[in-house]
């Protein structure tokens, strides 16, 4: 990532983490679930423990950006687990677009088409290296 989009996803990570973790998670898994229903079984019933764990992942994510490199293996290992919870890679898409769309909520105004590229840059990083580890541990 460029260290234009590092600075950009964390300026707005900032501001996007005033509001209230439990109204992020419900419009995030809302969202993805809308449009994907059939995702919803890889998930708890009782959601909210799932919300806190959605933003402590992107909080430690995003906090760390500059140092992508050390967490390759804590990514990696993500992609890994991912797979035994049934997560197939084309629902890092849907994931994805649910994302964005929840940030372009949140953000207003200050979603601007940079700020959205850098996240996208962002997932992207994040997205590949979980679908290559994936792909290893399926392989076994």
């Amino acid at each position: 990532m460029t260290e234009q989009s590092v600075a950009l996803v964390k300026k707005t990570w900032k501001l996007f983490c005033d509001i209230d973790p439990l109204l992020i998670g419900d419009v995030f898994y809302t969202r993805l679930f809308t449009g994907h229903p059939a995702l919803r079984k890889l998930f708890p019933k009782d959601m909210k423990e799932q919300y806190a764990k959605l933003m402590s992942m992107l909080t430690t994510i995003v906090s760390r950006l500059d140092r992508l490199e050390e967490l390759s293996q804590e990514i990696a290992d993500m992609g890994r687990r991912h797979v035994e919870y049934g997560v197939k890679p084309s629902y890092y898409k849907l994931v994805g677009d649910a994302l964005f769309w929840t940030l372009k909520q949140g953000l207003g105004k200050d979603w601007t088409p940079q700020v959205e590229a850098a996240w996208k840059e962002c997932y992207t990083v994040l997205s590949d290296t979980m679908i290559t580890a994936a792909g290893r541990q399926s392989s076994r």
